[in-house]
């Protein structure tokens, strides 16, 4: 069932239930007051006649019939019937006995001192009157046309007016879930709207104050990361394809050169120690993109563990100094580490190794005298880690650029072999672990990288 037919009928029945309840409790309450208000007219009555007759000399039983077929009009259908403390009929108007007083009535009446009962049409009230000498019991009964014809025209009135209320509310709670659903029903369209080849469509946030603004700011953010990852997406897929050609082209190259005539033994090694540099090239440049896809998986933080960052420190330096011999790597440490929990963070070991072995490596490769110097400091509830060298800079135009995949400086593309992944990796490794990564460099000087990384709690 749609949204807007179950919005509609929700309000129609809200209102109905609201409606049909107050409407009988308007009914109810009505009903008692008439109840109330008649016995109360009744019990006067009786208490009249009877002081008329027990209490006033001059007013006999004639003149008290005389006085009741006057006063006919006043109650409909009145009758009245007195006894004495033996159950004797003093004076009586009920000629035809409709009352059908009973001796165990009139001693029921002495007991509760009032009693109420309804006789056919007519309702009936036996109450126990004191006289200066004698206790009576007196009977009073009579229609209440009136009231019960009062209570009949509300009934029609309340029904007529519940009747139009609910035709009034069908339409309005049609209009209403329409106006209601209205942003939504745009915000569909807007949506449906957008494919794969207009990412850069933006929902409108109406008045940008209400839910459905809220809806479609945090939609529209979704569409930024998505756009933003798409985009990064064929960036990558076309860079990595010519990273991964390159060598390809180079090992195919030679190896059809080799196969053109006989070679001597020493070309052959020639050749195959530069197919297998290449190879390696390509073996890095795959492990790389691999790690770049676990930083970037949606569940990389399930791996996470308790992680030693100054082990992770010595590992990839031990690393390094297998890979390259000539590389020199000074690892220092700043502050209290009596506690092992101060070096302790939550992470994923291969990835931080491999973000720390890359920061060393460019370090140390871009620097004249192939030397870092890593300092490890303990802040409150982070570590921080730097690398620092002396060597040839970034310039103030690549700053902003040289986190992105596969982006080389101008003053590096043609002097140092890389393929740019390295940095683009070590930032998303930093940022998988709710950390920060920062860059102060000056050409010619040296670059210093700054890592903080949140304590394991």
């Amino acid at each position: 069932m749609p949204i807007r037919t179950r919005l509609a009928i929700t309000f129609i029945a809200i209102f109905a239930v609201i409606m049909i309840s107050a409407s009988q409790a308007i009914f109810y309450f009505s009903s008692e007051y008439r109840i109330e208000e008649f016995y109360s007219r009744l019990i006067n009555k009786a208490n009249t006649t009877a002081t008329l007759l027990l209490d006033v000399d001059e007013v006999s039983i004639d003149l008290l019939r005389i006085i009741a077929l006057k006063d006919a009009g006043i109650l409909p259908s009145e009758k009245i019937a007195i006894y004495n403390y033996q159950n004797d009929i003093l004076y009586s108007t009920d000629t035809t006995n409709e009352m059908q007083i009973t001796p165990a009535l009139i001693d029921l009446v002495r007991l509760e001192k009032e009693v109420r009962y309804k006789q056919g049409k007519a309702e009936v009230v036996g109450i126990l009157f004191t006289s200066q000498y004698d206790r009576f019991v007196v009977f009073a009964s009579a229609e209440d046309k009136f009231g019960l014809s009062k209570l009949s025209n509300l009934r029609t009135v309340i029904l007529v007016v519940l009747g139009v209320s609910m035709l009034l509310v069908i339409i309005a709670g049609s209009i209403f879930s329409s106006r209601v659903l209205k942003p939504i029903t745009n915000v569909i369209k807007d949506v449906e709207s957008i494919g794969y080849g207009n990412l850069n469509k933006r929902l409108s946030t109406g008045n940008g104050k209400d839910e459905i603004a809220q809806l479609t700011h945090t939609f529209n953010t979704m569409l930024d990361r998505l756009e933003s990852s798409i985009g990064m997406q064929r960036q990558f897929v076309s860079n990595a394809s010519h990273e991964l050609r390159t060598p390809l082209t180079a090992i195919s190259g030679q190896l059809e050169v080799l196969l053109l005539k006989d070679r001597s033994t020493d070309e052959y090694k020639t050749a195959v120690s530069s197919i297998l540099e290449d190879i390696k090239g390509l073996n890095r440049t795959s492990n790389r993109l691999l790690l770049l896809a676990q930083a970037s998986a949606e569940n990389a933080e399930a791996a996470f563990t308790n992680v030693r960052v100054d082990d992770m420190l010595w590992q990839a330096e031990t690393e390094l100094r297998r890979r390259r011999p000539q590389y020199k790597v000074s690892i220092n440490f700043d502050g209290n580490f009596d506690d092992e929990h101060a070096l302790s963070i939550k992470g994923n070991e291969q990835l931080i190794k491999t973000t720390f072995l890359n920061l060393m490596d460019n370090a140390c490769k871009f620097s004249a005298n192939n030397k870092v110097n890593v300092t490890l400091s303990v802040l409150p509830k982070q570590l921080k880690v730097t690398f620092n060298d002396n060597g040839i800079g970034i310039k103030p135009e690549d700053m902003a650029h040289i986190f992105e995949p596969f982006f080389r400086s101008s003053n590096t593309a043609l002097t140092v072999k890389g393929h740019g992944i390295g940095l683009s990796l070590v930032e998303r490794v930093i940022k998988l672990h709710k950390g920060t990564i920062s860059v102060i460099s000056q050409l010619g000087v040296g670059s210093t990288f700054t890592i903080i990384l949140p304590l394991r709690q």
